[in-house]
């Protein structure tokens, strides 16, 4: 999970490879991180009923991308606002994220056995990914 700002990572979580892992783990980062109302903006395969439904409860509007392959969740009460095209727009910066962590973090694969070394090998190449952004930003501004 990145905030869409700055593109600093925000959580970071190992999951199981399963077909409903990473819909299940992107609703309790999600829930992990709120403070006021959100959105979330994601790709096409989270344009499920049950995720869209989920994060409805949650407070939590999803900004999901519609699926044209089949009926989408999303209704067009979401995808009218601005803000719906904002966030698509920006929700590809995780692939970014993913990229470095895969080559430069070297995570494309683990080294370690076990869920709980594999997250703390997550967290520690997330931290760095987030140092060297911060070091970028600070080199940037005036």
């Amino acid at each position: 999970m990145i905030e869409n700002r700055h593109g600093l990572l925000v959580d970071l979580c190992v999951s199981e490879a399963n077909g409903r892992s990473e819909t299940e783990t992107a609703l309790q980062m999600m829930r992990r991180q709120r403070q006021h109302r959100i959105t979330v903006g994601a790709d096409r395969g989270y344009d499920c009923a049950d995720f869209v439904q989920r994060c409805r409860q949650a407070k939590i509007t999803p900004h999901v991308a519609q699926n044209t392959h089949r009926r989408s969740a999303i209704d067009c009460r979401t995808v009218r606002h601005q803000g719906y095209a904002v966030s698509q727009r920006i929700r590809k910066r995780i692939e970014q994220v993913f990229g470095w962590i895969k080559t430069i973090g070297g995570l494309r694969r683990t080294r370690y056995r076990g869920r709980r070394r594999t997250q703390l090998a997550a967290y520690l190449v997330g931290a760095a990914y987030n140092l060297i952004r911060i070091a970028k930003l600070a080199a940037q501004s005036p």
